[in-house]
C-alpha cells in the first residue's frame, strides 16, 4: 500500500448502478476529460491563470493510472469525476471491485525490469492525498488530490 490512506463508507455520491454515468472506455478519454476541465477552469479564472505544465502532466498521469487500474483490476470504470481547483485537482474513479489496491511485489533481482505493476506507486508518489470509499452498491471509489504546482 502507499503510506496512509483512508477507507470509509461512501455517502457523498450516489452509488446505485442506474445513477452512475457510463464510465470512460479508455484512459485516453479520461485524459481528454481532464484537459477539458482544466481548460474550462483556466478560462473562468481569467487571462493570467496558468498551470505548471509538469503538474498538469502529473494530473493526467494519475487520471490515466487510476482508470487503467479500474479497468484491469476493478471490473471496469463505473464513474469518473474531475474537480479542478486553484491549487489542486481532485480525481475520482469508481469501479466494481471492493479489493484495496496493492503494490506488486517484485521477485526479480536488482537491475531487472518488468512490464506492469507501476500504476499504484506512481499514484501514491504524485497525489497529495488519496481516499478510498466503499460504495453501498458494491465496489469502491478512489479519489486522488494532485497539486497543480510542484513548488
Amino acid at each position: 500500500m502507499c503510506g496512509e490512506y483512508r477507507a470509509h463508507p461512501s455517502d457523498s455520491m450516489p452509488d446505485t448502478p442506474e445513477s452512475h454515468p457510463p464510465g470512460p472506455r479508455s484512459p485516453a478519454e479520461v485524459r481528454d476529460a481532464v484537459r477539458q476541465a482544466l481548460e474550462s477552469a483556466r478560462r473562468s479564472r481569467g487571462p493570467g491563470a496558468t498551470a505548471d505544465a509538469t503538474a498538469v502532466g502529473d494530473v493526467l498521469l494519475v487520471a490515466s493510472e487510476l482508470t487503467t487500474n479500474a479497468i484491469l483490476h476493478g471490473g471496469g470504470v463505473t464513474a469518473f469525476e474531475v474537480i479542478p481547483g486553484e491549487r489542486e485537482v481532485r480525481l475520482s474513479v469508481s469501479d466494481r471491485c471492493d479489493d484495496m489496491p496493492t503494490p506488486v511485489r517484485r521477485a526479480d533481482g536488482p537491475g531487472t525490469s518488468r512490464i506492469g505493476g507501476h500504476g499504484w506507486p506512481i499514484i501514491c508518489l504524485l497525489a497529495r492525498d488519496i481516499m478510498i470509499s466503499y460504495l453501498r452498491a458494491g465496489g469502491k471509489r478512489i479519489t486522488a488530490v494532485v497539486p497543480l504546482s510542484r513548488g
